[in-house]
């Protein structure tokens, strides 16, 4: 059967279904008693005068993110514990190949040492003498 043959078939029950559900059973008047009530309700709300919320920035986390930091902790040593992985990295040092394949041509750091720690680009903010603060 094909889709317009569907659509043809079905289009005219799935109507004859929405009109018996709607007028029949009494849910139209449902529908219009609760939008009547929301509309009352509306009308008769007075606004709230809109407060500022103005973030403060402090070095010290807020109590709920130590909080969390806490519960992640705990979760990470109860998963640890109940895994029997606990501590399974430590000791270990990354390989010094990618991949563990000589030969191989891919990555961008494929021939830098996974310890070497960089450059150091702390000192970044200071080039543009101040001038990237005022962009904060």
């Amino acid at each position: 059967m094909k889709r317009s043959e569907l659509k043809r078939v079905l289009r005219p029950l799935i109507k004859e279904c929405i009109k018996e559900v709607i007028f029949e059973e009494g849910t139209l008047s449902g529908i219009i008693t609760e939008v009547a009530q929301g509309l009352s309700n509306v009308q008769t709300k007075t606004p709230q005068p809109i407060v500022e919320k103005r973030a403060i920035r402090s070095n010290q986390p807020s109590p709920a993110v130590l909080e969390a930091r806490r519960s992640l902790e705990e979760t990470k040593k109860n998963l640890q514990e109940s895994t029997g992985l606990k501590g399974i990295f430590e000791g270990t040092t990354p390989m010094r190949s990618g991949s563990g394949n000589k030969n191989s041509q891919h990555g961008a750091l494929k021939d830098v040492d996974p310890s070497d720690a960089g450059v150091d680009i702390s000192g970044i903010m200071n080039v543009a003498g101040g001038a990237w603060q005022q962009l904060k």
